[in-house]
């Protein structure tokens, strides 16, 4: 389970192959739901990577966090 501000590091990406090997941050507040197909949204994958929809088994966590 991912919290806000949790930065990860891209293991693969259906949403998006030139994110795989990147880190960024999980930007939803909540769990993900039907409205996204169950995927969190991730930012600050790459300068020319907009926001990525990424499944849990797709993202490990870094141990940092943007809001600490």
């Amino acid at each position: 389970m991912f919290q806000a501000g949790d930065e990860v590091l891209i293991t693969s990406c259906e949403d998006d192959l030139r994110a795989v090997g990147r880190t960024g941050w999980v930007i939803d507040e909540v769990p993900p739901g039907p409205l996204t197909e169950g995927r969190w949204t991730v930012h600050g994958a790459g300068l020319f990577i907009g926001p990525l929809l990424c499944h849990t088994h797709e993202l490990r966590k870094t141990g940092k966090n943007r809001r600490r």
